[in-house]
């Protein structure tokens, strides 16, 4: 029945198949398989800076570690973090709805940033390790004036969605 189906046709047949309102049309033991892939959107994901206009960026991991990294202007803290395989988790999603990108900023870069907003102070009440140049990482964006920046991960973070969904 359906050998003679380009690919693409197979597909759109396939999914009107599988809809709850065709199962009818299915001979009676007929399987239909289909793969379908899309881009994904997940946070870890940054631009590869171009030639010349690479910003550096060095973490000090929670084991006193330094890693750096060379990133592209845009991209924010967390985003940054975890497509580098930095342990901070990110909860919310970078939504500024939760502590656990919590970060420690150098103080030479701290007045580099813009001021953070009620909500992000709200959160920040919330992290362990609360400092003076306290940010969450899904808020400060890499410019510029931020090349060669130094972020403290701190110790221990407080997950409270994880939390409450358990």
């Amino acid at each position: 029945m359906f050998k003679n189906l380009a690919h693409t046709g197979k597909f759109a047949l396939n999914r009107a198949l599988t809809r709850r309102s065709a199962p009818s049309m299915l001979k009676s033991g007929e399987l239909i398989r289909s793969f379908q892939s899309s881009a994904v959107s997940f946070h870890g994901h940054i631009k590869k800076p171009k030639p010349g206009e690479e910003l550096h960026i060095t973490f000090i991991t929670k084991e006193g570690e330094m890693k750096t990294f060379e990133v592209a202007e845009g991209d924010n803290l967390l985003d940054i973090a975890q497509a580098n395989h930095l342990d901070v988790e990110g909860a919310c999603g970078g939504s500024c709805a939760c502590s656990t990108c919590h970060m420690i900023i150098d103080p030479a870069y701290y007045d580099k940033i813009p001021e953070p907003d009620d909500d992000e102070n709200d959160m920040l009440d919330l992290a362990f390790d609360l400092t003076e140049t306290s940010r969450l990482g899904c808020q400060v964006v890499m410019t510029k004036d931020l090349d060669g920046i130094r972020i403290a991960l701190p110790t221990m973070t407080r997950n409270l969605i994880n939390k409450d969904m358990n």
